[in-house]
């Protein structure tokens, strides 16, 4: 299987319904599945929950004009995980330095929330992309949801391993390491459940591994 769904992915009737409705509403977006952004050969993978409606759905790069990736790619670049100045569109010139980001779901659910059926779906392409990554060391989970994905794509158990911001988990099987965090969105931003500092702190862990 590859790494990303096909443009014309049907597998989730919902979320095939909701991208018929905006691509009337917004032709020029992507509307469709959004594609990874950085290296297979990368040894750190962040992944994330679903597109944004008005940014990786409209820009075909995760986290790209949305307000979690004004947190997320600023972090990156400060810790030399990134590079290049990040303008909030694809073709900006900004590149990754061994990391590589995704989503759980690969294409834009209403009010920004999935269904467990949904993860399922998508499944196999995280287990696929993380499968084509020959380096991979660590994994940052974006929020509880990503972090279930990432270890039910992976065949543990949730119950194995709890999200808690800032936890790192060892999976024994795949000589990896699972670190958790709370998601950058603009919601946990502007209520405190996290602020850049603490995010920070776990990009500056990160770059250490």
């Amino acid at each position: 299987m590859l790494e990303c769904p096909s443009f014309e992915c049907n597998k989730c009737p919902r979320l095939s319904e909701f991208r018929k409705q905006n691509r009337q509403k917004f032709p020029n977006y992507h509307n469709a599945p959004v594609e990874s952004f950085g290296s297979l050969n990368a040894k750190i993978l962040v992944v994330g929950l679903a597109p944004g409606l008005n940014g990786a759905n409209q820009t075909n790069r995760p986290f790209t004009n949305d307000y979690a990736g004004d947190i997320l790619y600023p972090a990156l670049k400060k810790y030399d995980l990134a590079k290049g100045e990040y303008k909030r569109v694809k073709d900006d010139g900004f590149e990754l330095v061994n990391v590589r980001v995704t989503n759980s779901v690969r294409c834009v659910p209403p009010q920004n929330k999935v269904t467990a059926e949904e993860i399922s779906a998508c499944r196999g392409y995280l287990q696929a992309e993380i499968a084509l990554m020959p380096n991979l060391k660590i994994i940052l989970s974006l929020g509880a949801v990503a972090h279930g994905a990432v270890l039910q794509a992976l065949g543990y158990k949730k119950s194995m391993f709890k999200f808690s911001h800032g936890a790192e988990h060892f999976l024994f099987n795949h000589n990896i390491i699972l670190k958790d965090s709370y998601h950058t969105s603009r919601y946990n931003i502007n209520t405190g459940v996290l602020t850049a500092e603490m995010f920070d702190k776990i990009i500056a862990e990160i770059s250490r591994l």
